[in-house]
């Protein structure tokens, strides 16, 4: 099951595993985030996408959160293939659809004005902005925007969602006027906004923003979530995202 470097690891608070690879993508606390703070249809109606699904850790976040179908995009087929196998292990492939193809189709391909919920973490980074010249292929292309800007994720999302349907982003708080804008300009208007700060006293290095397709100006900012506390452990909060209640 397992190839090259690969290893399974457990996804504890949704008693799921996942495989991963640290030369090819290993999801990050912000896939958590994001899969916890998106608003989801909760019974089996409905249909979510996940754009940029690297290896699938969100869908299979979200798998934990509602019966409803589950779709996964993402560029790169290794990335797939891994995310596929995971699906697999779990036994959840009648909810989870991972497939290879380049975000700004989707909505071609899955259906314009289809999805009730889209979820998003794209390429964090400009193109130019790679200066670590010794990333992989793999991660270079799941960090800077080389072959997906932040606009065309946005604009990709919107027109996959129905009327009233909702898109969640997670990314860096340096983006967030582009975030809001590209949205507002592609008829998502901004209803949740949180900051995540790695400790109290320190500046936000995360922010999650969600839009409802032609919602009302309304938008509300949620309370901070803390990553670490003073004794460098994590929160309470984040600890059950990552471990559950126990």
């Amino acid at each position: 099951m397992l190839k090259d470097d690969e290893r399974l690891d457990y996804l504890l608070a949704e008693n799921l595993r996942i495989i991963q690879s640290p030369s090819v993508f290993s999801f990050s606390l912000d896939a958590v985030l994001l899969a916890r703070f998106a608003s989801i249809p909760k019974g089996s109606k409905g249909k979510i996408v996940d754009l940029c699904s690297g290896n699938g850790a969100i869908p299979l976040f979200l798998s934990a959160r509602t019966n409803a179908q589950i779709i996964g995009v993402e560029l790169q087929e290794r990335l797939v293939d891994m995310a596929i196998r995971s699906v697999d292990y779990n036994k959840l492939s009648h909810q989870l659809h991972l497939y290879q193809g380049d975000v700004k189709q989707a909505p071609k391909t899955i259906g314009v004005e289809s999805v009730d919920t889209v979820t998003c973490n794209p390429p964090y980074f400009l193109a130019h902005e790679a200066s670590d010249r010794n990333l992989s292929e793999h991660h270079a292309i799941a960090r800077h925007e080389i072959h997906l800007t932040l606009e065309e994720s946005i604009y990709a999302a919107s027109r996959l969602l129905k009327q009233g349907g909702k898109a969640a982003f997670v990314h860096r708080p340096g983006r967030l006027l582009d975030i809001v804008t590209f949205m507002r300009a592609n008829r998502l208007e901004p209803k949740r906004i949180q900051f995540v700060y790695p400790k109290m006293g320190k500046e936000a290095n995360t922010v999650l923003v969600e839009g409802m397709k032609d919602g009302k100006s309304d938008v509300k900012i949620l309370p901070p979530l803390y990553v670490y506390d003073e004794m460098g452990e994590y929160t309470k909060e984040v600890s059950t995202l990552l471990y559950g209640e126990s």
